[in-house]
Formats: C-alpha cells, structure tokens, sequence
C-alpha cells in the first residue's frame, strides 16, 4: 500500500508542473502585456521596457520557467493587476467563504449520494419520486437551477436570502474565516445561523449534480454486486439485506462511487465561480469573475493553479482511497 501511494504522489507533482508550464505558456502567448498592464495604458516606452526588465520578461525563456516555477512553489503569484495586491493575499481573503461553500455542498451530497445509490438499489418503497426529482433537477446547469431556487425560496417564499454571505453588519473576522464556526467560537449564534442561511442555496446549486452522478454510480456497483456469487452465498447462510448490502457490496461498490467523485470536484471547481457569481457571494469564484474582464492575468492564472492542484490532489487522494476499499487496485 505504502510503494502504491508513493508512485500516486510523484506523478501528482509531475502533473502539478505539468500544469504550471501550461499556465506559463499561456501567459506567455495571451495578448496582455504584463509589463503595460502594470504600468498602464499610458506609459512611456521606456516605463514599460524598464518594468518589462525588473519582471524579469527579457531573460530567456527557460530562465523565466525556473523563476517561475520557484515562485509557485514558494507562493508567489505575483501582482494582481485590478487590486494591486498580492495574488496570494487575494486568494487568502476570498478563499475562507469558497471553502466553507464546498464544505457544505460536500456535506449536502454526501448522504444524498449514498440516499439516492442505497434506495435505488434496494428499492425502497416510496423514495422513487425523489430520486425522479433529483434527475430532473440535476439535469438542469447550475446558474439555472440557482436562479429557480431564488425564484422561488426567496422571492415567492422569502425563505432563505439570495446573495452575499451574511446579513450581520459586524460579523467575527476570525480566526478561521469560516463564519458559522467563528459564530460559534465568539458566541454569536446569530452569526452562524445567518452564515447557514446564506449557504444553503448555493450548496444546493453545487451540490446537486455531483450528489446525483455519484449516486447514480453507488447504485449500479451495488446492483452489480448483489449479483455476484458471495452475495448468494451469504443470503442462502440466512444474512438479511441489509447486512448482506453492509458486509458485502457497499465495500466493493465503493470503488467506482470514489472513482466519480473525484472527478465531480472539478465539476464543482468549475461551477463554483457560476454559483457564486449567480449568488454574489465573495469567494474565489467571484474574484476570479471579477478579473477576467480586466485581463488581469495574475488572478486569473493564481485562481487556475489553485483550482488545478486542488483538483489533482483530491483525485491522488481519491486513488488511493479506492486501492485501500479494493487491494485489487495495487497491482
């Protein structure tokens, strides 16, 4: 298990700078200058070839790779162009609310994906027309299914509230930066309740189709399994189903469940700026929605690695989830 997870995380840092050499290249090949954007439209020749030189942009090629290799792996992410701060400050002032977002989309579409695969399989009576509105719900991108549940839960119902992250003029700044535990933390369980609020219709709108694809996945390796001949083996020594999915299939029907969530967290990467712009709530995902008009291409590149290493480590993780589920896998 030990040389399986070792082989898993050097290639994850050979992808991780394979990645960085495509954000590089691309850099490189946009039309932004990075030297005018700094300086502005209006510079001199000679402002913008100066601050070409202090970037570092006449050195080579191969030069300029190294640096900024060394710079990611230091976290540098150089300058935002909009703000005028550092990318990584940036990012450490909006990342706390997209964190706490996909906490709760996860904690969402955890019992939903394991309701949705369990029911399916055994199925228990009465829950089809949930899994059947689920399916139709899923099927729909989730800026629409957001703007729907805004519709209906905030303007029809008055419900729940459609944007930001708190109502609360003084929220607690810390020390976590996750609202609902800093509410918690300080005593102010008005903080945390709000925060909660705020989270429930964006962690619906990013949770909902990853639930359903993962759930969807569960369901067809336990029927697959409940198939094989242990599992009659074990029925005919007079086991319930329950026990007989407990003991015999949930394990085995874990692998391909792990193997598509792995790959639902990019689809939630990908969504999360969609949701958050939907919900104008300030995380990563907004701030990366905010730079791309303005080619601020530190941003956006900083936002683009961020993603792209969160997702390969998850999927590293998740590979070596699978092979300890099934020891099949190290082979």
């Amino acid at each position: 298990m030990l040389a399986f997870a070792a082989k898993r995380l050097v290639g994850m840092v050979l992808i991780l700078i394979l990645l960085v050499a495509a954000v590089f290249a691309l850099q490189h090949i946009s039309d932004v200058d990075p030297a005018r954007a700094a300086v502005g439209e209006h510079a001199s020749q000679a402002v913008v070839e100066a601050e070409s030189h202090r970037l570092g942009l006449d050195r080579p090629i191969t030069t300029q790779f190294v640096d900024y290799l060394g710079d990611v792996a230091t976290g540098n992410l150089q300058t935002s162009l909009r703000t005028h701060q550092p990318v990584l400050t940036d990012i450490g002032d909006h990342l706390p609310a997209s964190i706490e977002l996909m906490l709760v989309a996860i904690l969402f579409a955890l019992p939903m994906a394991i309701f949705f695969g369990v029911s399916g399989a055994a199925r228990w009576r009465g829950t089809g027309p949930f899994r059947f509105l689920w399916l139709i719900l899923a099927a729909a991108p989730p800026f629409v299914l957001g703007l729907l549940m805004i519709i209906l839960f905030y303007e029809k119902l008055g419900w729940l509230p459609a944007s930001g992250r708190t109502e609360v003029l003084r929220p607690p700044t810390g020390p976590t930066g996750f609202l609902m535990l800093d509410g918690l933390l300080h005593g102010e369980l008005n903080v945390t309740w709000d925060a909660f609020r705020h989270l429930l219709l964006p962690g619906f709108a990013l949770a909902l189709l990853p639930a359903v694809a993962v759930g969807r996945t569960l369901r067809g390796g336990i029927i697959t399994n409940l198939r094989a001949d242990h599992v009659r083996v074990a029925r005919a020594k007079g086991l319930s189903d329950w026990q007989v999915l407990r003991r015999h299939t949930l394990r085995n029907a874990a692998g391909p469940a792990l193997a598509m969530a792995g790959l639902m967290v990019g689809l939630m990467f990908a969504s999360l700026t969609v949701v958050e712009q939907v919900f104008s709530f300030p995380g990563i995902g907004l701030y990366l929605d905010e730079s791309l008009p303005l080619g601020d291409f530190p941003a956006i590149a900083g936002v683009t690695l961020l993603f792209g290493i969160s997702y390969v480590v998850v999927n590293t993780l998740v590979d070596i989830l699978q092979a300890a589920a099934d020891p099949r896998l190290r082979a």
